[in-house]
């Protein structure tokens, strides 16, 4: 007998369905479940389509809940070994775990599946011996682990640890001579003033002459984050990152984040607590994880922030993937404005975690001719890197760079190459 959305077992597993979704990050009230029950009901049970449509349509309020919708979806109403599938992702091979359709299913659809899970049998007594010595030794690989782990691919417990770790880093740009100059013993230059104004005071006989040299103090760094739904875990760490160097004393920090629209942050992520200033930022960002226009993003700051923030030889990082749908060439021009008016324009990309990358997205092919440096953020590891060239004057160009561009110059021979 084909049962309806309110009778049965079914309006239990919608309800399980519902409580797998919640824990893995999907906001969905007890209303949202009654309306799904409804709208099961209202459907073909037999059409697997219309019940999918039927959840989809009043469980998935938000675009970046979408991926995770699907592989649970896919999981929970098809594979009735999906506890013990689950609870495997949280063993150290994790790794080639992979959906009936080749996907990897997410970390936190498992972590939330793992809320059900009984307690774990106590280890019989003879065991726990070797149990202990080889606890000891995972330690050292969970660390490693977490280094190297995808940001997105990452529990909730070890995002927490990841954020721990960023706050120890420590990005100071290094110091550079400015024009203004300030009083040295042994500087180079000859302050006349000073000397004649000694003269003054002696009477006019010949005293030893007074020097200057310029000062020194480090540029300013300048932040453009893109925070668009392919880029929203990303985003987020790099924040965490830049609220630690903006806590640092002499470093001084703009950030500025866009979806389909720009919008400054210095000021709320300023806050002490991080968590604070997360908070505001999400008051004040209404794009946050949605679409992405790169192009006019640039464009305004470009024309509203460059002259202000982009001063002293500033350092800009644009992180973003460059997946970006603009028809026009907007983005090449911003992105070559930009180039023009800072020294080291440091590109950040998550999708450099995949080895066989190529630029063959029309964002990626438009930014890649006009920057300095490219580099990969997606886990610790990459940031770490990142904070280690920072601290460097000019950092070692990734091989690959060159390569792409000359392929970009084969390609299109009147493409603007940066050398």
């Amino acid at each position: 007998m084909i049962q309806d959305g309110t009778s049965g077992r079914l309006p239990a597993n919608i309800g399980r369905f519902a409580r797998l979704l919640r824990r893995a990050g999907i906001a969905i009230g007890p209303g949202d479940v009654l309306v799904a029950a409804a709208a099961v009901a209202a459907v073909d049970m037999a059409s697997r389509t219309q019940v999918h449509a039927a959840l989809k349509a009043t469980l998935v309020k938000r675009r970046e809940h979408l991926p995770l919708f699907e592989q649970a979806f896919d999981v929970f109403w098809r594979d009735p070994q999906l506890r013990e599938r689950l609870l495997s992702l949280l063993l150290p091979q994790v790794e080639s775990e992979r959906t009936p359709d080749g996907r990897k299913l997410a970390r936190r659809l498992a972590d939330a599946f793992a809320g059900d899970a009984p307690p774990p049998p106590p280890p019989p007594e003879e065991k726990l011996r070797e149990e202990t010595r080889i606890d000891a030794s995972l330690t050292w690989d969970a660390t490693e682990r977490l280094k190297t782990r995808d940001f997105e691919q990452m529990s909730a417990d070890e995002a927490a640890e990841a954020r721990r770790a960023i706050r120890l880093l420590r990005a100071r740009l290094p110091e550079r001579p400015v024009r203004r100059l300030k009083a040295a013993p042994r500087g180079p230059r000859i302050d006349l003033r000073r000397s004649l104004r000694g003269q003054i005071h002696t009477g006019g006989e010949a005293v030893a002459l007074a020097r200057r040299s310029h000062r020194r103090a480090r540029p300013p760094l300048v932040a453009i984050v893109d925070v668009s739904g392919s880029m929203d875990a990303y985003a987020r760490m790099m924040l965490h990152l830049l609220h630690a160097m903006m806590q640092d004393a002499g470093q001084r920090v703009s950030v500025f984040l866009f979806g389909t629209r720009l919008s400054e942050v210095t000021r709320e992520l300023a806050r002490r607590d991080p968590d604070e200033a997360l908070t505001a930022i999400g008051r004040k960002v209404k794009d946050w994880s949605g679409g992405t226009r790169i192009g006019p993003a640039l464009a305004a700051f470009n024309r509203r922030y460059a002259r202000r923030v982009l001063t002293r030889n500033a350092v800009v990082l644009l992180v973003t993937d460059g997946l970006d749908r603009a028809e026009d060439d907007s983005l090449s021009r911003a992105v070559e404005r930009l180039a023009h008016l800072t020294p080291r324009l440091i590109w950040l990309n998550p999708l450099l975690r995949f080895d066989g990358f190529q630029p063959a997205a029309r964002g990626v092919r438009a930014i890649l001719p006009h920057v300095h440096e490219f580099r990969a953020v997606h886990n610790l590891t990459g940031l770490e890197a990142l904070a280690a060239a920072l601290t460097r004057t000019k950092a070692e160009a990734d091989p690959r760079l060159e390569a792409w561009r000359r392929g970009l110059r084969a390609d299109d021979p009147a493409a603007p190459i940066r050398r």
